[in-house]
């Protein structure tokens, strides 16, 4: 029995440290589902305005941390973006908005401006200008406001290495959902919404790409995280492992 039970901590405590080490992320997203965005954090809007956040967001908020001369994977999630906001079956400033938050400080309101421009001539139809907010700002804020979304990223020389994801925010600043990806459906979209619009904080059904995918900062996409996968399937073996051995060990 003393054997069984050495066994069972290598077998479920062990794995455990391994994961719990391998789960502290540098680069990616950290879930703060139910967590509120700090909204006395300032940033500057593309008319060269500075704005709380606290009085911002007062609507449920489709919300993009992106960087706007970004070269990789923030061009076709705003443009997706831009896309699917328009495809919603809600109306924008009466029942959402769009924001696009900018995590490279050395941004300001011009880049913003023009590339504000650049996305809303790409939407088909009549979006009004004023549901996308881009927004740039100092260091501090940005740090502060990423900290608290569990969004972390990292200097590449003149680029970032990151990850893609919309989030969705509640009217009074709460962390509803995270979307993964650079393609969105609409009515998932919506439904988004409307659980911000309730205060609602919904797990994230999509997480495995998160999981099993990890950014190539070098091919500028997501490639297939193989030692997640294997870890994964291993831990899954053991656990099975010992139940059996627990089961085999009561029939005895």
């Amino acid at each position: 029995m003393k054997k069984f039970s050495s066994l069972l901590f290598v077998g479920l405590v062990f794995p455990g440290l391994i994961f719990a080490q391998s789960s502290k992320i540098k680069i990616g997203i950290d879930e703060k589902l139910g967590n509120y965005i700090p909204l006395d954090s300032k940033f500057v809007t593309s008319d060269n305005d500075t704005v709380k956040m606290s009085d911002l967001i007062s609507k449920p908020t489709l919300l993009a941390l992106v960087y706007y001369e970004c070269p990789g994977i923030c061009s076709p999630l705003l443009t997706e973006l831009g896309w699917v906001a328009n495809k919603i079956d809600l109306k924008p400033i009466e029942d959402f908005q769009v924001v696009a938050l900018s995590f490279d400080h050395h941004e300001n309101s011009e880049i913003s401006k023009r590339w504000k421009e650049n996305y809303l001539k790409g939407i088909k139809g009549n979006f009004p200008s004023d549901a996308w907010i881009f927004l740039t700002g100092d260091s501090l804020n940005i740090k502060k406001f990423t900290e608290a979304v569990g969004f972390y990223f990292k200097p590449d020389k003149k680029e970032f290495v990151h990850a893609g994801a919309i989030l969705t925010i509640s009217p009074k600043g709460k962390i509803s959902r995270y979307i993964y990806g650079t393609q969105f459906n609409p009515f998932e979209m919506k439904m988004a919404l409307l659980e911000a619009e309730a205060g609602k904080s919904s797990p994230t059904t999509a997480k495995v790409l998160e999981f099993c995918f990890s950014y190539d900062p070098k091919g500028r996409s997501y490639t297939l995280n193989l030692t997640r996968i294997i870890g994964s399937v291993m831990l899954l073996s053991v656990g099975i492992f010992l139940v059996f051995l627990l089961k085999k060990k009561k029939k005895v």
